[in-house]
């Protein structure tokens, strides 16, 4: 009996090859980030957000309104006058991603969703004692604590931005604030929403080209109840014992969203 060819033998084994992969997808295509938001300050304006809270309590009407485009950048100013519905605290937000007439993105649990943006403070707009955020995640609806926060805050009389995540009390990351004022710089900020153990976040900020801070947090709890949604603008108390509060404003643009699919 002879041998059997080489050419038998490579062909009994690609045989083998595709009956051991039968069933199997073709190809397996690697997760990546598909842009979901991009809108226009010029050209969408405040209709790019799902909601406004420009002066809920009409406090300050000669102010108004203190949400607005302007030119390419979203400005959002904030007077010392200005007063919330609770009298503590001052809040000129935007909440959202919205698409489309009467259509905006759902963050839900089990996604992970990627902002990016560029932002401008100016040397007005200061660290306090007491909390002055300017970015939330939080689930919709009144009286809802907050998810994420990314705020303004005096540690031991420095001036410092942060990441926490305050109903666990975490700090995700946090550098000074001094170094990064009347200049535009570049924020990203990822989030996968999971209850208990499930979630994560990720928050850069970069500086031209430098990368100031990347910090991220794994295993950590990302979802209340229902969604997670967006807040930007200036959200802070009058608490603030280190006499920091001005009048002053923000500016952000060239915002993004994107989801991991």
């Amino acid at each position: 009996m002879t041998n059997p060819s080489r050419r038998a033998l490579l062909g009994a084994a690609l045989g083998g090859a595709v009956a051991a992969t039968a069933g199997l997808p073709a190809t397996a295509h690697a997760a990546s980030w598909k842009l979901r938001w991009s809108p226009s300050a010029s050209g969408d304006g405040l209709g790019a957000f799902e909601t406004v809270e420009d002066d809920r309590a009409d406090s300050h009407p000669a102010g108004q309104p203190h949400i607005f485009a302007e030119g390419d950048n979203f400005r959002f100013n904030m007077h010392t006058v200005d007063r919330d519905t609770a009298t503590d605290r001052q809040r000129q937000e935007v909440t959202g991603l919205r698409t489309g007439s009467g259509s905006y993105l759902k963050w839900l649990p089990g996604e992970t969703w990627r902002v990016t943006y560029r932002m401008y403070i100016p040397d007005s707009l200061k660290a306090t004692t007491s909390f002055t955020h300017i970015m939330q995640m939080k689930q919709p609806g009144n009286g809802t604590s907050p998810i994420v926060v990314q705020s303004l805050r005096r540690v031991s009389g420095v001036q410092t931005i942060e990441l926490k995540l305050p109903v666990a009390g975490i700090l995700v990351g946090r550098t000074d604030l001094e170094p990064l004022q009347n200049k535009w710089i570049d924020v990203d900020f990822r989030i996968t929403i999971g209850d208990g153990t499930s979630g994560s976040v990720r928050w850069i900020l970069k500086d031209g080209s430098s990368t100031v801070i990347d910090r991220s947090k794994s295993g950590v709890d990302t979802l209340l109840a229902d969604r997670v949604r967006p807040k930007w603008g200036i959200y802070r108390s009058l608490g603030d014992t280190s006499g920091s509060l001005r009048d002053t404003h923000l500016l952000l643009t060239g915002m993004r969203g994107h989801q991991l699919v």
